[in-house]
């Protein structure tokens, strides 16, 4: 499995492609977001770890270009802790966001979640809630709008929890249940990544997002999908 690591800090992409090419990933490297554009498009990796405060183009260009032509995942690893940040790279394309400093197991664990492509079986049911239909043979969610549909494009951790919602519908599922579907069980109080992930499949989603009918809070529990009005 190719990665490669875009990031403007030598030290950086030295310590993470010794610690990756000792687990078994094949790395490449960019100093600037012009270079990963272009290593990119020469070595079609299966994985993008991307910074944001690059040269010649930020990671917000990369991922905007990248995603003019490719679904790979991307990895964003910044210093910038803002949810303003945070928000504005998954809006443009990215799949995860780590924030610096971090440790390896973490970073593992995300680069197994991204990468983690679980079997579609031909029965896979078609679930359809409002104006969306989620087929999870297909592994892809349509919106219906004036007769016409339209795709709509979720990050590879949208999609993990969207199906997990939609595979038990009506019924409560814990954060602990999702955080350790796919995040592992050593993230079982990152509450904070669900919730910035629900809000996004509900902007993507959802008729009114500030009040969704279909992916609903649970308080202090979890969450429920709900798939009638």
């Amino acid at each position: 499995m190719k990665i490669l690591i875009a990031d403007d800090d030598p030290q950086i992409l030295r310590a993470l492609r010794i610690t990756l090419t000792a687990r078994g990933y094949g790395i490449i490297t960019a100093e600037d977001g012009t270079a990963a554009l272009n290593a990119a498009i020469e070595h079609h990796p299966d994985l993008v770890i991307l910074d944001l405060g690059m040269p010649h183009l930020d990671g917000l260009g990369v991922i905007a270009g990248l995603r003019g032509w490719s679904q790979i995942p991307i990895l964003v690893v910044s210093g910038r802790s803002g949810a303003a940040d945070k928000v504005d790279a998954l809006d443009a394309g990215a799949d995860d966001y780590v924030t610096k400093p971090f440790s390896i197991d973490e970073l593992l664990a995300r680069i197994r979640a991204l990468t983690r492509r679980a079997p579609a079986t031909d029965d896979e049911p078609v679930i359809s809630f409002g104006a969306i239909t989620v087929d999870l043979s297909a592994r892809n969610v349509m919106r219906t709008t004036s007769g016409a549909r339209e795709s709509v494009r979720l990050t590879p951790t949208e999609w993990r929890i969207l199906e997990v919602l939609v595979r038990n519908p009506g019924r409560l599922v814990t954060r602990q249940t999702l955080l350790t579907d796919i995040w592992g069980p050593h993230h079982t109080n990152d509450s904070g990544y669900l919730r910035l992930y629900l809000a996004q499949l509900r902007k993507k989603l959802e008729t009114d997002p500030a009040h969704p009918r279909h992916l609903l809070t649970e308080a202090g529990m979890g969450y429920r999908f709900k798939p009638a009005d």
